[in-house]
């Protein structure tokens, strides 16, 4: 598991400065995280190679006294599963946070903030179980040294708040159609084939999603709406194959509604000609 960029950057300042833990602990100052929105509000879709960029933003009220320069104090907002005692996973920026003060008192000031954070399936989704609700906690953390030949000081802090809001990470799926024969006869069958697959972020290819409900749907060539046909249920690696009639020309697409872990997915309409029986002499 990765660390935080804020925690890197306090592990790597411990690193240089040769020790293993700080010597002594900084107060915690009182910041309040709100409004914190994840991806817009959408769930986070992810497939195998591309990394997918989040968007946050949120408020953040802090004590007007307290600097945060992004160098030896940070504030930022992470994702994470599991709990804060135990994390199971987290995700976090990269680059630190763009904050502009919307308000101030005399104690406190109040910034509207917006980060992104990188999701790349390679390095930071390690399993079947990342696909589920995370949740976003707000981040704080301070750290200071003084080291020379003749003396070491070092002082830090970290805090987090956690539980601000929640966010869907889902497995990006894949769908594939192919009907034939090609060019078909009115009133003969036409057989539909295709493949529903999702991102398997341990193998980093797409495997087969077996068990799932497809709907086929066809539109008409000259017409802009699809219209259901029929319902069926993926196979042994995802596998889809159906019949219909032949009707019209136009175009026909395996369509899914998703899971609560994996995203919703279209296939390509595939064009197919339908021509009126042959005239018997």
């Amino acid at each position: 598991m990765r660390k935080l960029a804020i925690g890197a950057a306090l592990s790597g300042s411990l690193a240089l400065a040769g020790i293993a833990a700080p010597a002594a602990s900084a107060a915690t100052p009182n910041l309040v995280f709100s409004d914190v929105t994840v991806n817009k509000g959408k769930a986070i879709v992810v497939g195998t190679t591309k990394t997918v960029n989040v968007p946050v933003t949120y408020t953040l009220t802090r004590p007007a006294d307290l600097v945060i320069d992004n160098k030896k104090t940070f504030a930022a907002v992470m994702l994470y599963r599991g709990t804060l005692r135990t994390l199971d996973n987290e995700l976090d920026p990269e680059v630190m946070p763009t904050c502009t003060t919307t308000s101030t008192t005399d104690t406190t000031v109040t910034e509207s903030c917006s980060e992104t954070i990188p999701v790349d399936p390679d390095e930071y989704l390690y399993d079947s179980a990342d696909a589920t609700t995370w949740k976003a906690a707000g981040l704080y953390a301070h750290f200071d040294a003084t080291v020379s030949d003749d003396f070491l000081s070092s002082e830090s802090d970290v805090a987090i708040w956690g539980n601000l809001t929640t966010a869907k990470v889902q497995r990006a799926a894949k769908l594939t159609v192919d009907a034939s024969p090609e060019p078909a006869i009115m009133g003969k069958t036409i057989t539909v084939k295709g493949k529903l697959t999702r991102a398997n972020w341990e193998t980093g290819t797409y495997s087969g999603y077996k068990g799932q409900k497809v709907v086929l749907q066809f539109r008409t060539e000259g017409t802009s709406a699809y219209k259901n046909v029929k319902g069926i249920t993926s196979g042994t690696g995802g596998a889809l194959s159906t019949t219909v009639k032949a009707s019209k020309t136009g175009y026909y697409r395996f369509v899914f509604a998703g899971t609560t872990t994996t995203a919703a997915a279209k296939a390509t309409g595939d064009h197919i000609e339908v021509d009126p029986p042959a005239t018997k002499l």
